[in-house]
């Protein structure tokens, strides 16, 4: 129970640590993601870099800011739940010998059973966050926002629909987490093996900064094209996607065609820029918590 308590204040700290470095970038994905392209006319973001320029001209820096309370201020439960998770995974699936031998495939359903304890934080912070990300971008030169904080909307979207609505893209969130989490963690123990020296423990800090970085990396590719589905669903006006993500899917086969896998990917290279430097900050934070919990807490 010690370990397990541990894990969980580390992973509590390496999420705080992913939030503050990552959330500019991905004020930008989400923006790219859902934004709307009118045959004919040019897109609203023509790229990452248009979409910063542009969000700091109408906004100011802290538009890329917008919306950062709500993952903010569940990122220590829902990390400190996402580690406390792999742990109980490892339990269930791992052996001493998975580690040793570096079982990927054990390591990665331990993983998988993380996104089972974070979604019931995550799903509602998601919908709050992603709503606010994209009001911002929709706002005309002088215009008030419709909703002036999370708070504000989350009492909108429960009047409107109950917990329900709060919860919208509560599976979809499960499914991108769970699969996510599945190449994080197997692919950071992967990494972190390789760059530890012969006798030691563990990498030196450049190389935990570079095996979070990557598994951040590994996180998205499988998981980007569920969190596109995800974020159209969770910014839809009420009742447009019957079906949730599935409607979302068929609707973007029908009006991209071939284009499909291109716009599934949308928002490919902020999310890669974030991925890196966040999950690197998040791992070394992690790993830092953890050492001081071990001096203090033997």
């Amino acid at each position: 129970m010690k370990q397990l308590t541990k894990e969980s204040l580390a992973g509590g700290a390496g999420g705080m640590c992913l939030v503050l470095v990552g959330h500019p970038l991905d004020t930008i994905k989400v923006r790219i993601q859902t934004m709307t392209v009118t045959p004919g006319l040019p897109p609203p973001y023509t790229g990452v870099v248009d979409c910063a320029l542009k969000t700091i001209r109408n906004e100011g820096v802290l538009g890329l800011y917008r919306g950062m309370s709500a993952p903010l201020v569940g990122v220590t439960p829902m990390y400190m739940l996402c580690f406390f998770g792999y742990q109980v995974g490892k339990q269930i699936f791992c052996t001493p010998e998975s580690f040793k031998n570096l079982h990927l495939v054990d390591i990665a359903l331990a993983g998988g059973t993380s996104g089972l304890f974070t979604t019931p934080i995550l799903a509602p912070l998601e919908r709050l966050k992603c709503v606010l990300q994209v009001q911002s971008s929709q706002l005309k030169p002088g215009e008030k926002p419709r909703f002036s904080g999370p708070m504000d909307l989350a009492k909108h979207l429960y009047k409107e629909g109950g917990v329900a609505s709060v919860n919208r893209g509560f599976m979809s969130t499960m499914l991108r987490d769970s699969v996510a989490s599945m190449a994080y963690f197997s692919s950071y123990e992967y990494i972190k093996r390789k760059l530890t020296p012969e006798g030691a423990t563990g990498p030196n800090v450049l190389g935990t900064l570079f095996a979070g970085g990557m598994a951040g990396v590994f996180n998205w590719l499988p998981a980007l094209p569920i969190d596109t589905l995800k974020s159209r669903y969770q910014t839809a006006p009420e009742g447009k996607y019957k079906n949730g993500i599935r409607s979302v899917f068929s609707e973007i086969v029908q009006k991209e065609g071939w284009n499909t896998p291109k716009t599934l990917y949308r928002g490919f290279t902020p999310v890669m820029i974030r991925a890196f430097p966040a999950n690197a900050a998040c791992f070394l934070g992690y790993e830092t918590a953890k050492q001081m919990l071990n001096w203090a807490w033997p």
